[in-house]
């Protein structure tokens, strides 16, 4: 039915049935019954048997239990005549409660509905609201009905807020559950979405509310079938128990009768209900709003518990919900996709219907409201839309965006001469039918206007997004001024007081500290009251932290007036020139790192007396690499890893990363990490994203640089909106900041703010800038700072005086002279106390490298054989592809006393063993759900439908969460964002897989640079873990190799480990390890390939459950005393070695294995040697090249340690400049011979090849 009234259609008003609530303003869950049937009383099955023992009615009793219920003592009160008499009808005997004229008994369904409204009440319940347009779902849903297929505005509504919670706000669909006292959240792992239906029946009308289970997994044909089925039901007065029952979020639809909006009733078991009120123009156009173009509304409102929803978290909600129905996150794709439907064009807001004014006050009014426009001014309107289109699309061409003065080169399109458009035709043309919003009756006023929000000191570029409602948005807020108010008199002072300290900061270190390298900020100084505003902005919209990325520049004012350093601090590390003591010293030793790369954290004073911590990412040299960090970092910090499902509040933690000019377009590391925005394992809510731009890179000029006219174009391509502006200009920067910040808060997206200032000095302090560019640095020596262009702004405006602005002047001068003249003070005395000269540290700055007391990380077989079945178990109904379920089958066969356990089901193991234990887990990589040899399988899905399920996301007594992402195909992006990941969430197990092991040194930047010296440069470790696939099994060059040798060459000071693995039981107890032990390091593991499905390389369940991780392991059932010749090895050739048919026979050989290559395992080697007493000689043999694999880093390890009797040797492919032979027949050929000379004891081995280094 359609909207009583006459009102406008409601979003159920379709032909089919509505799911509405006509009249009541609650909407509840029948949660424990429902249907039709009488209820006038309910006893315990003990009051039932009391009450027939003493022979009382309990028609006649009074309960007193919970929802009335009669219990025992109720029916032993009533005999003893000490409890009111009830009647039959319900009324006490005793007359008190007698039913007044009138009164009629609620009963059945009624009862059940009134009984559940009054328990609501003890709900503490809060409301947000939301009004959305319509147009995109009523454009949407024509088309389906076009294509002949039927859908209500209910069912989009209610298929949107499913999505909505399972895939982005799962926090709305917990609820509260009081157990023995205590308060509990519940998680369903599901959208069990009830919805209200008004029904009709023999004894009345009541609410019924029947729920979709499961609701967010559902395609939507299967979604609509089961709405549609359910309200079919419900109409018949076919409606189970079962179909009433679990509801953890609601949808109620009271805009059917034309209520606008609606506070609901929340009912026990629900996190959240939704109502929607009325579609209409908005109040006022219901009469004009087609004439003049409005969009229809609806209000949308959520109601939810308070005690475990916050309110941000509630207007998070629907602001998602609003994005779905706008037709983000593919929705309509998926909708009209599972429909079988095409998908039409996208929708386009309404035409007003005339473009002639219609009243004569307007000065571009037409003569006559029926009058005809002329050619003429029909091509002035077309000219004027193409105007404005061009100074939206190119204003930023015209803008004064140099603070150096460089004229901007323009564009013709911004002239209406060329155009045709004449004063006389500009004020013909009323500006309201352009879709401006600046103001101005007419294009001739608005004009002006335009250009200067366009073309003055801040410009726009927004027009390349592909999103209509976000250019709608940017050009609304942009054109209206809404972030471009005038700054208040307390915040003009709070900025210049801010300038004149980051100004005299830098002034003052040149002084004291003169030649040193300090990378100034200046002419880019508006750096630090940006970075001010961006985090009072997080601080205020619910942020706990902000994560900083940066370069060098600048780093030592931030790190002073955005996190807090002491002056004091820095001044002593400037001072470290001369003493070591002088240098802040890293807790965990290491050797350090120069002033302006180490990361900081700091508490940023708010001005209301609170705080907000300011995380700075440490940053080496290479200036973007940080990017991908900052991002994983936030990551983290947003999201809550307590209990089976991870949780994420886009607002807890903003990233915010700077960059150079010349970095941001040159190096690939800012592509591949803008690309992670929207994916939905690195999503973050947006970065803000800062080019402090000086218009030089060292000393290569702009157009040396990059193939584009501004160094912010690369972002363009990511749907970035870009806000260029001049650095002189205060309040522009600070309103640059407001809409980059507005923005990201309501769609979750990056942003980006170019701001273009200049270099002072060169790109050091040591260095001259005039010999490469003499005209701009000439210029910038003539140029006042901006500090002094603000006080005399504000000199100018009475905001302030002279003599105020000189006494901060020197008022910032004093505090830092006294500062540093204490310090020289402080130092002097200790070289005093030194005889005259300060010691000098010049110690070995060696890192702790004690072990870390071993972990238990066996699980008993019990655990393990219930973890097995979980992990197997599918929803039913979900068809698992046929060709794997003989492979998951294998996996429940291979815990019993045949075994068989395989490598990735060591791992599940592994990581479902963690995850009961309280320990979250990341795993991401290329095809890292499936694993890139189809090992894995810990994501699967249906064969018919295409529905995923993850059993190890579900487990029943899981305690934190697992994130499992296929990644994009990316590796210094990815790496880095886990490597961030890592950092800030320590007691997550986080792991990392390439596609294949060699692809890892297309992240080698962040490998050498973060992950193995962060700890001697910045103290900083993690359990950072990486899976690479290695060894050599004919795949050619590419795909053999991990690159073994290069991590074993970073390795040093205990500072990462590094392993090759032969079973599966010692990768499930590695990882369990590498999870648990109490010193964080990372660890990087040569993961295999072939031996994933090789028979020999298997478990029994006892391995996993009685053992532990051996560093290193020898060859079972080899005559110890016949042994002469031990050949270690590490990794797959181990199976080569055994398996060779030369290896029969053969007792004199016994051939060991080094799982854990680093840290080196000097006492298990030794004692696996000490296990023969005739050992002649030792060989070290492997498949990679001589100058490759673990050889370099083995030969001196093992000759310091081998007993002087024995010989040494190496057996493996002779130095190469390609890791492995391009052919599979040569492959074999050098494989065999490796193999046959290692085992062959006639075949003397030696530790030099045959030719000389020369001739090598």
């Amino acid at each position: 039915g359609a909207g009583g009234n006459g009102s406008a259609p409601s979003p159920g008003s379709s032909k089919t049935d509505r799911a509405s609530l006509p009249s009541e303003e609650a909407a509840p869950v029948v949660a424990n019954g429902g249907g039709s049937s009488d209820v006038s009383y309910k006893a315990s099955p003990v009051a039932a048997r009391a009450a027939t023992h003493e022979g009382v009615d309990l028609a006649t009793v009074t309960g007193t239990g919970p929802g009335g219920r009669i219990t025992k003592d109720d029916v032993l009160a009533r005999k003893a005549g000490t409890a009111p008499a009830k009647s039959a009808d319900g009324a006490s005997a005793n007359g008190a409660g007698a039913q007044p004229e009138g009164a009629k008994l609620i009963k059945g369904a009624a009862a059940v509905l009134a009984r559940y409204m009054d328990e609501s009440r003890s709900i503490p319940t809060a409301t947000s609201f939301r009004t959305i347009t319509v147009t995109a779902m009523d454009t949407r849903r024509k088309q389906l009905k076009a294509a002949g297929e039927k859908a209500s505005f209910t069912h989009l509504i209610a298929y949107a807020i499913a999505q909505a919670v399972q895939n982005d706000m799962p926090s709305m669909g917990l609820h509260f559950l009081e157990v023995d006292g205590k308060p509990n959240v519940v998680d369903d792992d599901a959208v069990n979405l009830g919805i209200a239906v008004d029904v009709t029946t023999k004894k009345g009308r009541t609410l019924m509310v029947p729920v979709i289970k499961d609701a967010g997994r559902k395609s939507f044909s299967e979604f609509k079938a089961a709405f549609d089925e359910l309200i079919a039901k419900a109409r018949e007065n076919k409606l189970t128990a079962d179909d009433l029952q679990g509801a953890n979020v609601s949808l109620t639809n009271p805009g059917g009768i034309g209520t606008i909006a609606s506070v609901p009733r929340l009912m026990n078991g629900q996190g959240t209900i939704i109502a929607t009120g009325s579609i209409a123009y908005p109040v006022g156009l219901g009469a004009i709003g087609e004439q003049i173009g409005a969009e229809k509304v609806m209000t949308m409102t959520s109601t939810y518990d308070h005690r475990i929803i916050q309110g941000a978290e509630s207007g998070q909600f629907l602001k998602v919900v609003e994005e779905y129905l706008q037709g983000e996150h593919e929705f309509y794709e998926g909708v009209f996709s599972s429909l079988g439907a095409d998908l039409g064009p996208a929708p386009q807001p309404p035409t007003p219907q005339a473009v002639a004014a219609t009243t004569t006050a307007t000065p571009a009014a037409v003569a006559g409201a029926d009058a005809m426009p002329s050619e003429e001014l029909l091509q002035a309107v077309q000219a004027a839309v193409s105007l404005v289109k061009a100074h939206r699309t190119h204003g930023h061409l015209a803008a004064r965006l140099d603070p150096l003065g460089g004229a901007p080169e323009g564009d013709p399109a911004l002239d209406p001469e060329p155009l045709g458009l004449t004063p006389a035709l500009m004020e013909k043309i009323p500006a309201k039918i352009l879709r401006m919003h600046v103001t101005g009756e007419t294009l001739a006023d608005a004009l002006p206007n335009l250009r200067d929000v366009y073309c003055g000191t801040i410009a726009y570029e927004i027009e390349h997004i592909s999103s209509h409602r976000q250019r709608t948005w940017l050009r609304e807020r942009i054109e209206s001024g809404t972030y471009r108010e005038a700054l208040s008199g307390d915040e003009q002072k709070a900025l210049l007081k801010r300038l004149i300290e980051v100004d005299a900061f830098e002034r003052f270190m040149h002084k004291a500290y003169l030649g040193q390298k300090q990378f100034s900020i200046e002419g880019l100084d508006m750096t630090v009251p940006m970075l001010d505003e961006m985090i009072q902005l997080a601080a205020a919209h619910g942020g706990r932290e902000v994560v900083v990325g940066m370069a060098h520049r600048g780093r030592l004012n931030v790190l002073a007036h955005n996190l807090g350093r002491p002056y004091e601090s820095i001044f002593a590390e400037f001072e470290g020139q001369s003493t070591l003591e002088a240098i802040t010293t890293i807790p965990q030793g290491g050797t350090g790192d120069v002033k302006y790369h180490h990361g900081a954290q700091g508490s940023y004073q708010l001005p209301g007396g609170d705080s907000i911590l300011v995380n700075l990412e440490s940053n080496p040299s290479h200036l973007e690499f940080v990017h991908p960090v900052v991002l994983g970092a936030a990551r983290a910090a947003q999201t809550t890893r307590q209990g089976p499902h991870a949780h994420r509040d886009q607002s807890a933690a903003v990233p915010i990363v700077l960059h150079g000019d010349a970095a941001f377009p040159g190096q690939g590391v800012v592509a591949e990490s803008l690309n992670l925005q929207a994916l939905d394992g690195y999503q973050v809510g947006g970065a803000l994203h800062l080019i402090t731009n000086n218009q030089v890179g060292f000393t290569t000029d702009p157009e040396d640089s990059r193939s584009t006219r501004w160094s912010s174009d690369l972002a363009k391509g990511f749907d970035v909106p870009i806000i260029h502006v001049n650095a002189d200009d205060v309040a522009a920067c600070i309103s640059a900041v407001r809409l980059a910040f507005a923005y990201r808060e309501t769609f979750g997206h990056d942003v980006l703010i170019d701001l273009i200032g200049y270099r002072r000095f060169g790109h050091n302090e040591a260095d001259e800038p005039a010999y490469t560019q003499p005209e701009m640095s000439a210029t910038i020596k003539k140029k006042p700072r901006v500090a002094e262009l603000y006080a005399e702004q504000l000199v100018a405006a009475k905001v302030t005086t002279p003599d105020a602005v000189e006494e901060q002047r020197t008022e910032i001068w004093d505090e830092l002279t006294r500062l540093h003249t204490e310090l020289k003070e402080q130092l002097k005395a200790a070289a005093a106390a030194d005889g005259g000269q300060a010691s000098q540290q010049t110690g070995e700055y060696t890192l702790d490298r004690t072990p870390s007391p071993e972990v238990k990380t066996a699980v008993s077989k019990e655990r393990l054989e219930v973890l097995n079945e979980e992990l197997l178990t599918t929803p039913e109904g979900f068809t698992v592809h046929p060709k794997l379920v003989k492979q998951l089958e294998r996996r429940r066969k291979a815990v019993t006393e045949s075994g068989g356990i395989d490598w990735a089901q060591a791992e599940a193991l592994a990581f479902a063993s963690l995850l009961t234990e309280g320990v979250p887990i990341r795993l991401t990589g290329q095809d890292a759900e499936r694993g890139t040899f189809s090992q894995r399988h810990l994501v699967l899905h249906d064969a018919k439908t295409g529905r995923t399920v993850s059993p190890v996301q579900t487990l029943p007594g899981s305690l934190a969460p697992i994130e499992l992402h296929n990644s994009p195909l990316s590796e210094i992006a990815c790496l880095g964002f886990e490597y961030g990941y890592s950092q800030e969430a320590p007691e997550t197990l986080v792991l990392w897989e390439a596609q294949f092991g060699d692809f890892a040194n297309g992240a080698q930047v962040i490998i050498d640079q973060f992950i193995v010296s962060g700890l001697a440069k910045w103290g900083q470790s993690s359990r950072l873990t990486l899976l690479l696939p290695h060894g050599y099994e004919g795949s050619g060059p590419e795909h053999s190799s991990a690159r073994l040798e290069r991590f074993l060459t970073l390795a040093s000071e205990g500072n990462i480990r590094v392993a090759n693995l032969t079973t599966p039981a010692q990768y499930f107890h590695l990882l369990r390890r590498q999870a648990r032990v109490a010193k964080q390091r990372p660890l990087v593991i040569m993961t295999p390939k072939s031996l994933l499905r090789l028979p020999q390389a298997t478990n029994r369940l006892e391995h996993l459950s009685e053992t532990q991780f051996f560093p290193v392991l020898g060859e079972p059932r080899v005559p110890v005393e016949e042994v002469e010749r031990l050949v270690l090895c590490t990794g797959k050739i181990y199976y080569d070695l055994i398996g060779h048919p030369s290896r029969q026979d053969n007792p004199g050989v016994a051939v060991g294995r080094v799982e854990l290559l680093y840290p080196f395992p000097e006492g298990q080697i030794a004692e696996l040697i000490g296990t023969y007493p005739n050992l002649r000689e030792v060989v070290w043999a492997q498949e990679e090249p001589r100058n490759m694999g673990a050889r370099a880093h083995m030969f001196p390890r093992l000759m310091q340690i081998l007993p002087e009797h024995l010989g040494f040797g190496y057996v493996g492919r002779p130095e190469r400049a390609s890791p492995g032979e391009g052919y599979p027949a040569a492959h074999n050929v050098e494989q065999n011979r490796i193999i046959r000379t290692a085992l062959d004891l006639s075949v003397p081995v030696s530790l030099y090849p045959v030719k000389t280094p020369g001739e090598r």
